[in-house]
């Protein structure tokens, strides 16, 4: 679970208007969860090409500087591993018993080698070794899965609090009480309805 190279983790969404916030879900696993889906998730697919999940990586909260290549089946298990993490992160959420057959698919992914990080000869800093490839990428997120389920977190998911957002997050603030996937959205939306509401006049 580390911190993006410019100290504010997390992703850029948008409004079903266009206007961008900040979603920080608390973890690489649950960056994976906004690309899409299936079904109702569909709309909001944008892993349509091997190309999608290198720029995915690029945008995480992974360190910079990652060569990376990534193949059609790489893009399938992608998509395999998402969909296992949404079941987990919202069975989780809603203190419902994790689902075997997602487990398997998460240890799985885990059970691969990993992005290898290394100390730059030049800078002394992270880097990566080269030519990494999408299995690593995915079992990497699917190792800090591991870690996030079982870790000091793991009775921590939360999905927002919002009637009709349903992105799911961790809870990693000090006092644990986080509702919304971002203050900046939903945060606000229900600050303005709860505001309108007080001072509607009595019907």
């Amino acid at each position: 679970m580390s911190e993006s190279a410019t100290g504010m983790p997390g992703l850029i969404l948008r409004t079903r208007e266009g206007r961008p916030y900040r979603f920080d879900p608390g973890a690489l696993c649950l960056e994976l969860l906004p690309t899409g889906g299936y079904a109702r998730y569909a709309a909001y697919e944008v892993l349509h090409t091997p190309a999608d999940l290198v720029r995915w990586a690029g945008e995480s909260r992974l360190p910079d500087g990652l060569s990376l290549s990534v193949s059609a089946a790489e893009l399938r298990c992608a998509h395999e591993l998402r969909g296992a993490l949404w079941n987990l992160a919202a069975a989780r959420a809603h203190r419902r018993p994790l689902p075997a057959a997602d487990l398997a698919t998460v240890n799985a992914v885990a059970a691969e080698p990993p992005l290898v990080p290394r100390i730059d000869a030049g800078s002394g800093g992270l880097a990566w070794a080269p030519a990494a490839t999408g299995t690593a990428l995915l079992s990497t997120v699917a190792r800090d899965a591991v870690e996030l389920f079982t870790g000091p977190y793991a009775d921590r998911f939360r999905e927002c609090g919002s009637d009709n957002c349903k992105l799911l997050f961790v809870d990693t603030s000090r006092p644990g009480r986080r509702r919304w996937c971002a203050m900046e959205h939903c945060g606000n939306l229900h600050k303005v309805r709860a505001h309108r509401a007080r001072h509607a006049p009595n019907a």
